[in-house]
Formats: C-alpha cells, structure tokens, sequence
C-alpha cells in the first residue's frame, strides 16, 4: 500500500493506494473515501444559497481557493456537490477544517 503525495488542501490528502493486477500490469487507485460525518465539523456560519450560486464560487467567498468546494459539501454531508446549490434557499454550513475544534458555545 502506498500514498500519493496530495497537497494537505485536497480532499484525498492521507488516502491510500491500493493496486491491481490485470493481466501484466498493475494499476494503482485510491482507496474509497468516506464521508466524515457532518456533526464532526465546528460551524463557522451558515450560509443561504442565493439563484444562480455555485459552489466552487462560494468556497473562493469563504475560503479564498475555488477548489475546497468539497470543504462545503463534507460537513453539508454531500454526495453530489452540485446538488447543494441546485435550488436558491438552501441553507449550507460553512465550517473549520475538519478536527479544527471551534470556539465554545458560551464563548
């Protein structure tokens, strides 16, 4: 088993390989990821989707970088990510990377 070097912001940072033997060659692919579950995340705010949003714009918004949609879609507990913002008056949960713990609630 080995793992792929991904940058710390990708959503398969710490993911690891496994691979597979098809006749003479042998393929590498990533193990499945799971989804972490929505109640581990320290909410930051929410957000009401607006017509027209996208997600990738919502994350460049809230966190400076179009690509950590998926940032969005975990702890909003997506499997299809564009279904988040897919109709205007979803409320989405915008939070901390995963295992950044939050402020106390009677901070």
């Amino acid at each position: 088993m080995a793992t792929y070097n991904f940058p710390p912001t990708s959503r398969y940072y710490g993911i690891d390989t496994l691979t597979i033997t098809q006749g003479d060659r042998q393929i590498a692919y990533l193990k499945r990821r799971f989804l972490p579950s929505p109640d581990l995340f320290s909410l930051m705010q929410l957000h009401t989707v607006t017509d027209g949003e996208r997600l990738d714009i919502i994350a460049a918004n809230f966190m400076n970088d179009p690509t950590l949609f998926w940032r969005i879609a975990d702890p909003n507990a997506a499997m299809n990510p564009v279904a988040l913002t897919a109709q205007a008056g979803t409320v989405l949960k915008i939070t901390l990377p995963l295992g950044v713990p939050g402020l106390p609630n009677n901070a």
